[in-house]
């Protein structure tokens, strides 16, 4: 399935932007989310390709976010992942509270660009997972070349940008 990210209404994100994520859950329990983003790369700080690594701190900048809840929580699970290939995943016991390392392996990142975009690819391992039902947070940070940041998701909770809250995970999948 395939869902559009919406710019939150309070931030000025870069113009001319659209972002979808295609999920997938696999039959060994993994979670494949492809992230698309059509617009001028130009006109966006996009971090270069490195070697993948752990690291805290990319939602200063353009990267794809995933927040990932067991049922009804409250604890979830926080993802991300930079075009350069870098990667974090947290662990929360509920809204904000808790928050740790999640022990897990690297995720597989693939990332492509384009003229009018870029691509990125990211496969979670069933074991870095919460098991059932799952509710997904999808987001998105985009840096425009000027410094300014805009934030993506599929649902917004109401006031200033806020992937955690749980009004934001609004895509339910089944049981694996």
């Amino acid at each position: 399935m395939s869902v559009e990210l919406r710019p939150h209404p309070d931030t000025a994100g870069p113009a001319g932007v659209r972002l979808t994520v295609a999920v997938a859950r696999e039959a060994d329990g993994a979670l494949v989310l492809s992230y698309r983003l059509a617009g001028d790369l130009a006109a966006l700080a996009i971090p270069a390709p490195a070697a993948p690594e752990r690291r805290d701190g990319l939602w200063r900048h353009t990267c794809c976010e995933a927040f990932v809840m067991a049922g009804d929580g409250p604890a979830y699970r926080e993802f991300n992942f930079a075009p350069s290939a870098s990667w974090a995943a947290y662990a929360f016991t509920a809204y904000r509270a808790g928050g740790r390392d999640l022990a897990m392996p690297a995720p597989d990142i693939a990332c492509r660009t384009r003229a009018d975009g870029f691509e990125l690819s990211a496969r979670l391992p069933g074991i870095a997972l919460p098991g059932g039902r799952l509710r997904l947070g999808l987001s998105t940070v985009v840096e425009d070349a000027a410094g300014r940041v805009g934030y993506w998701a599929l649902r917004h909770a109401p006031g200033k940008p806020d992937f955690h809250h749980p009004d934001s995970f609004a895509l339910e999948l089944p049981g694996s």
